[in-house]
């Protein structure tokens, strides 16, 4: 089979379609939604916030959003600044190239490949076990959890190649949806004053009830809900006006993300009090159940009806993440063949400006990563959803230190911009908290995926060994490259 049947709307590269993508074809709220889509709201409120409130610091969690939304915010200066001076669809790797050098950036390129493509495969983990049991539960049908997975990829590659146009229309309805509903219950709560201990303000936001118990805890998920909204720069190319798109959508999703994260987990504390919360989410963990923490609450609100709603719209929250992901690593796999480092022909696109071979590449790429964890009979919650998404955290994390780092070693160099704030404080306070928090992911990491420390130890080894893969593989390129 050849390129042109396996890839819907394909045409072979001319001069005209190979190497461009589709300019002016986002604006800000396009963008946003999908980064918004990538931080998958419910998925991250569902799972990780009981997490961050049973074993980490309890009704001080919502804290730890917003101490994670100040260093992601840090960050972002200096993302922002570099991002005005290189626009391209790799965005990471090729800002770390720039102020690292190229080895250091290729690897980087291998790195980011490495986290997008694992945490589209934990995903669809999750994914399939969600709809596995929604089709259980209404249609009264067993379909594996792994099937319901592969005809998502097929629906999936077809949206990716459809245009970047299409892609932000279904995430918009998908995020639209999701975010009303918890807008909606942490609305309503603090309108009513709060819970049966009321707002509990200084129960979660003081000095002492942020750092009680394990703080480290409730940071590492934190920053871990998040990742993905570097995506604002990976569409640099599809936008309007990049250089005022770009960083309007990037500090937007960085406020809105770290806003919502913290008032919808301060309400669900609220809701049932600052000194009940702990408990109540370590009880849904024992019950293997951890959506019960923030399904029951929403539920006593509005009715018992949403036991039926929230768990499909935690299925399109995942699917909404999916899909952004896939855009992210096939523009990634785009901009590597179009760098040299991939076969040309991956950088070819089709009729509607999308990366089409890219696209197929990565499909390809979900396929080899789910299956193995399907023909083993493995739980895809426990290791593919657990695993990929423990890993794909360190990866991008260490993605975001070497990024700073190189922001500040761009503009000491090229002198483009000679803002102290933008290209030096900042960039260097970011990497001090980006730093920070490796180390508390690294130190629980067990913890993240929920597994044994030989796993843990296996998979966070992966993440340099793609580093220094993606440096060898640069190298053995670069002769061919002109």
């Amino acid at each position: 089979m050849d390129s042109q049947t396996a890839v819907p709307n394909q045409t072979a590269p001319d001069a005209s379609t190979a190497g461009k993508l589709k300019p002016n074809s986002l604006g800000v709220l396009g963008i946003l939604f999908f980064v918004l889509s990538a931080q998958a709201p419910l998925t991250g409120v569902a799972g990780a916030v009981p997490i961050a409130v049973a074993i980490g610091n309890g009704a001080g969690a919502p804290a730890a959003y917003l101490a994670a939304g100040l260093i992601t915010l840090l960050f972002s200066v200096g993302f922002v600044a570099m991002g005005r001076h290189v626009v391209d669809a790799g965005a990471f790797y090729r800002y770390i190239g720039k102020g690292l050098g190229r080895d250091l950036g290729h690897g980087s390129a291998g790195i980011a490949l490495f986290a997008y493509c694992a945490v589209q495969a934990a995903m669809y983990g999750l994914y399939g076990a969600t709809v596995n049991g929604l089709l259980a539960h209404y249609a009264g049908i067993d379909v594996p959890w792994w099937v319901c997975a592969l005809v998502t990829m097929a629906i999936v590659q077809v949206l990716g190649a459809l245009g970047i146009e299409m892609g932000a229309k279904v995430l918009a309805v998908f995020v639209l949806a999701e975010f009303s509903i918890l807008s909606a219950f942490a609305v309503v709560t603090f309108a009513k004053g709060g819970g049966p201990e009321g707002l509990g303000f200084a129960d979660t936001f003081s000095p002492g009830a942020a750092l009680e118990g394990a703080p480290g805890v409730a940071l590492m998920f934190a920053v871990a809900s998040m990742i993905g909204f570097e995506a604002t720069a990976i569409y640099g190319e599809e936008a309007r006006e990049p250089r005022r798109t770009v960083p309007r959508a990037t500090y937007a999703a960085v406020a809105l993300v770290t806003g919502f994260f913290a008032f919808a987990s301060w309400m669900l504390i609220s809701s049932y009090g600052a000194s009940k919360a702990a408990g109540a989410a370590g009880k849904a963990l024992e019950g293997g159940d951890s959506t019960a923490f923030v399904f029951a609450p929403i539920a006593a609100q509005f009715g018992t009806w949403v036991n039926d709603v929230l768990p499909i719209l935690l299925a399109t929250s995942l699917f909404a993440g999916i899909l952004a992901f896939h855009n992210s690593a096939n523009r990634y796999l785009f901009s590597l063949s179009r760098e040299g480092l991939l076969p040309r022909r991956v950088s070819a696109v089709n009729n509607r400006h999308s990366p089409g071979v890219a696209g197929f590449v990565q499909t390809s790429i979900a396929v080899l990563l789910v299956i193995p964890f399907a023909l083993a009979g493995k739980d895809p919650v426990l290791t593919l959803f657990s695993w990929g998404s423990g890993i794909a955290v360190l990866a991008i994390m260490l993605l975001y230190f070497l990024t700073s780092v190189s922001v500040v070693a761009f503009f000491r160099r090229e002198r483009l911009d000679t803002r102290p704030w933008n290209t030096l404080v900042a960039p260097l306070l970011g990497a001090v908290g980006i730093a920070g928090a490796i180390w508390l992911i690294v130190e629980n990491f067990t913890t993240l995926i929920g597994g044994d420390r030989t796993t843990a130890l296996w998979l966070q080894a992966a993440v340099p060994a793609v580093l220094v893969l993606g440096v060898v593989t640069g190298r053995l390129t670069r002769p061919a490259r002109t």
